[in-house]
Formats: C-alpha cells, sequence, structure tokens
C-alpha cells in the first residue's frame, strides 16, 4: 500500500518538452509550469485510484487493477485501454505517446514518464 496518500509535486525536469511532445497546447503548459500538482492515491491490494488535480480544476482519475486491461484517460483528455504492471514495487504502463514508471522511495512518488528520447521525471512529496 506505499502507494496510497496524497502526493504534491515538489520538482520536475524535462516539463516544457514532454508537453509539447505528446501535443498539450501552450497555454496550458503555461498554466501548470509552476503548479503544484496533487495526486491522491487509494491502493486496496492490487486496485487502484489514481487521481491528478491540475490547474483550473481540471482532474484526471484513472480506475485500474494491476495486470488487468482497462480504459484510461490521458491528461489531454484521450481515452485508451491499457494494462498497469507491478515490476519490483514499480507501477509501469504503457500511454499511447509515452511510457510510465511509478515508485515510491521514502516519503517521495517518483513519476517517470518516456516519449522516446524525452523524459519527464516528477518527484511529489506526501502530504
Amino acid at each position: 500500500m506505499a502507494f496510497s496518500g496524497k502526493w504534491e509535486l515538489e520538482s520536475q525536469e524535462g516539463y516544457d518538452a514532454f508537453c509539447k511532445l505528446v501535443g498539450i497546447p501552450d497555454d496550458i503548459i503555461q498554466k501548470g509550469r509552476d503548479y503544484k500538482t496533487v495526486t491522491e492515491v487509494v491502493q486496496s491490494g492490487n486496485d487502484f485510484t489514481w487521481t491528478q488535480h491540475y490547474p483550473s480544476n481540471a482532474k484526471v482519475t484513472n480506475n485500474f487493477t494491476i495486470g488487468k486491461e482497462c480504459d484510461m484517460q490521458t491528461i489531454g483528455g484521450k481515452s485508451f485501454k491499457a494494462t498497469v504492471n507491478m515490476e519490483g514495487g514499480k507501477l509501469t504502463v504503457s500511454f499511447p505517446n509515452y511510457h510510465q514508471v511509478n515508485e515510491v522511495s521514502g516519503d517521495k512518488l517518483i513519476e517517470t514518464s518516456t516519449a522516446g528520447t524525452v523524459v519527464l521525471k516528477r518527484i511529489s512529496k506526501k502530504i
């Protein structure tokens, strides 16, 4: 249950390049650049509810079970089917344009999204 809780963005690397690559409009990139995104995770065994709160009261919630295909949504609002896996305590999932790995290290949530050679790394602290 290491992922459960609320996490507030502390730092991020590669934000602008990654957002542009995956097609997020410039005005949304600008709003989100300094916004302290809050990620809320509820974990019950292999079942997860993962919600990210963004600027302008926008939020994206994905419900999934480890190892089972589910319907998910990107920050850009696109729906797709994916299977989230747990590998060595890390959650991994392939979105349409990128691959994401989430892990907990101490009191930090580390989210690493990779699209080709562009990497977005976000580190959040537990609140």
